[in-house]
């Protein structure tokens, strides 16, 4: 049992020690030239709490001249759900040029996302955001599939969701060191996108 109680701890304290010198406030992250939002659900076709707080997030590094674009990436694997144009439709909504904001649809989870991010569309550099939770796999994620990256842990209270989020890192800290490790092919790749190279400095 004792053996086991370490195998399980040891892929989470590796995220803790390891990323958490690429953990920033939007105040003191450095500028980049795109931010990566992560997907976290859509609640009646429109952002959940959690991805709405993500996509703020995302918006006040933008206003603040920290990134000069906006890579959304999320699940658009069935019909009637598309995290994607959600999360682009809020940051329209509230000011963020439509041209500045990229979508990713096959960002199924945070493997996915990264390794796309810099293989689809040409990512080499990047401020990421997610929960407080998530963030350290997401850097530790991003970073292996060739993305300098730093991350913005969003605030959240310590409700019944973030607690969720909190066990299901232990499993996914295991598969992440996996991932981190052996670099897989995305769930799909697909010709590349030079939205974000062709945008203006």
């Amino acid at each position: 049992m004792v053996v086991l109680a370490v195998l399980v701890s040891l892929p989470p304290a590796w995220l803790y020690v390891a990323e958490g010198g690429r953990l920033r406030t939007v105040a003191d992250a450095p500028s980049a030239p795109v931010a990566v939002v992560f997907g976290a659900g859509l609640v009646n076709g429109t952002p959940s709490p959690y991805l709405a707080h993500r996509l703020d997030a995302g918006l006040a590094l933008y206003r603040a001249g920290k990134v000069k674009a906006l890579l959304v990436t999320g699940d658009n694997g069935h019909v009637g759900y598309d995290e994607p144009d959600a999360m682009r439709t809020y940051l329209v909504q509230h000011g963020v040029p439509a041209d500045r904001v990229v979508r990713d649809y096959a960002g199924f989870d945070t493997w996915d996302s990264c390794a796309r991010a810099h293989r689809i569309f040409g990512v080499d550099r990047a401020i990421l955001v997610s929960q407080g939770f998530h963030i350290r796999r997401a850097v530790a994620l991003c970073e292996a599939a060739g993305i300098d990256s730093y991350g913005i842990a969003v605030d959240e209270p310590h409700d019944a969701t973030w607690y969720y989020g909190e066990v299901r890192e232990l499993p996914a800290a295991g598969e992440a060191a996996l991932q981190a490790a052996l670099r897989p092919d995305p769930s799909l790749l697909g010709p590349k996108v030079d939205t974000l190279a062709r945008l203006p400095r």
